[in-house]
């Protein structure tokens, strides 16, 4: 039985289509969600190519994962530090770029215990979730 492999230039459009894709997005996707975009740029694109791209972009530090309510999410690196809010109504995952803890590393809490880093995800209603519900 043989395996059939992508050629190298295929390939490289599919890692550059879906790097580009979490470069552009508001928040962390979800393999589905990433899978759903690219297909209406690279309609022939697989779910196990996406799951075997993603691991590529993180063996890259391209990518990084984003574990929120027990579900891996993806988003670009380099964002700096930020937090995530999370819509419960539409159930998108948006990037904030400003810290509500100002919580610096290396402060020593009550009990003694050292923080390193934080993450926060808020939950709530996105504006357009907001707008939507008191219309």
């Amino acid at each position: 039985m043989s395996v059939a492999r992508l050629s190298p230039s295929r390939a490289t459009r599919q890692r550059e289509l879906l790097s580009r894709l979490l470069r552009e997005a508001e928040g962390p996707l979800s393999v589905t969600e990433l899978h759903r975009r690219a297909l209406g740029e690279l309609p022939s694109l697989g779910l196990a190519t996406v799951y075997r791209t993603l691991k590529l972009l993180q063996e890259q530090q391209e990518v990084h994962t984003v574990l929120l309510d027990g579900e891996n999410l993806y988003e670009a690196t380099g964002r700096g530090h930020h937090h995530h809010f999370s819509c419960r109504q539409c159930h998108k995952v948006f990037t904030l770029h400003t810290c509500p803890l100002p919580l610096p590393a290396g402060t020593v809490m009550e009990g003694g215990y050292v923080v390193e880093a934080h993450e926060v995800t808020l939950y709530g209603l996105c504006p357009q979730c907001a707008a939507a519900e008191s219309a």
